[in-house]
């Protein structure tokens, strides 16, 4: 079941989500997105960092987000984009009017089979859904810890594999495991973690803890230990469906 509290609880950011989060792999946008597509809808769009990957590989990107702040933003840095308020479950577009429809990050915070028929209506026959999610490499110790220290009780990849299940409508067409590295540093990773709901919906003494276990990770060990920046790597799971 959907924590509302944490789901919702990104409603109030918009800049710090968008200056601090992960962007996601240009072949995460190829594996979703083929040449046919025309019109590709980008869902849970949040701040616009998968929508801009869809910009130029569709004729029409329409992107649907709850948080005012968040569509705000998406707004301005992406004024291409027909960026509408909405939700996965009440998507404002007519029946089969898009080819496709991406959900980056956040498909673990709908309603699994309201958004899975609502998605379907808004999709042409055959039409393609593709939700991806951004995970720690398992090969980076460090970042696995510090996972562990803003959600100690969820599994990354079992949140993954348990959200892309699968969907009533839906045929499971591709799964592709995409590694990729970005330079980021150390004053932007600790921000980025202030932006996940663990941190938002937590008391100060609480936040202060996490930050306090967030520093002791870095400062132990050697890729991040007295370092202004550093590599992080990524690994984003991409997962294709098409409309039964």
């Amino acid at each position: 079941m959907v924590d509302v509290t944490r789901a919702r609880s990104f409603e109030g950011i918009g800049e710090e989500y968008d200056l601090y989060r992960p962007g996601f792999p240009e072949r995460a946008a190829d594996i979703i997105v083929s040449e046919s597509v025309v019109t590709v809808l980008d869902l849970g769009a949040g701040t616009g960092k998968f929508t801009s990957l869809l910009v130029g590989r569709a004729s029409r990107v329409i992107a649907v987000e709850p948080s005012a702040p968040m569509l705000a933003v998406l707004a301005r840095n992406l004024p291409t984009v027909s960026a509408q308020p909405g939700t996965a479950e009440r998507i404002p577009v007519p029946d089969g009017s898009v080819d496709a429809v991406s959900v980056a990050q956040a498909f673990h915070w709908f309603d699994r089979d309201a958004a899975s028929a609502e998605i379907a209506r808004v999709l042409v026959p055959g039409g393609a859904l593709g939700l991806l999610w951004n995970r720690a490499d398992p090969a980076c110790a460090w970042d696995l810890a510090c996972h562990r220290v803003a959600h100690p009780a969820v599994d990354a990849a079992d949140e993954t594999s348990a959200s892309a299940a699968e969907l009533p409508g839906f045929v499971l067409e591709a799964h592709e495991e995409v590694h990729w590295t970005e330079r980021i540093t150390r004053e932007a990773y600790l921000r980025r973690w202030g932006t996940v709901s663990s941190f938002l919906v937590a008391d100060d003494a609480e936040r202060a803890a996490m930050e306090a276990s967030l520093e002791a990770v870095l400062d132990g060990a050697d890729e991040t230990r007295g370092k202004a920046d550093f590599d992080l790597p990524h690994l984003t799971d991409v997962f294709r469906y098409r409309r039964a």
